[in-house]
């Protein structure tokens, strides 16, 4: 007995879902005007992805670099004097490189590491 009312109550939930899903139509079709399609240009989604993918790797990599400038002043109470030093003594593998357009920008007296934009002439400037 339990075993069919169980069925008859998941029958009549999938029944529910599926009839519950479906498309609606309005009940007045001449009425409503098409909607417009978007303005060119008004949304760049690939754009906009490609622009978060190079500003998450940027901050990955200042992120790392800030890291290794910690141990390097922890191990060795200074600043480096480069960001090279901080691979020739074994802080970092190599410095990562940055997405193209971007560099590093390096205060040995603080410490401090940023990624900065590159102003690039157009070519036959």
């Amino acid at each position: 007995m339990k075993t069919k009312s169980a069925l008859f109550l998941s029958a009549l939930l999938a029944f529910s879902l599926l009839t519950g899903c479906g498309k609606k139509e309005r009940s007045s079709k001449g009425s409503e005007a098409p909607k417009p399609p978007p303005a060119p240009g008004s949304v760049d989604y690939l754009g906009a992805m490609g622009r978060a993918k190079t500003t998450a790797e940027k901050v990955v990599d200042i992120s790392n670099v800030r890291h290794a400038i910690a141990l390097f002043q922890a191990g060795e109470d200074r600043y480096p004097e480069s960001l090279d030093e901080l691979v020739s003594s074994g802080y970092l593998p190599r410095l990562p490189q940055l997405p193209e357009g971007y560099r590093y920008t390096y205060l040995p007296e603080s410490g401090q590491v940023r990624a900065e934009l590159v102003a690039t002439q157009p070519q036959g400037q």
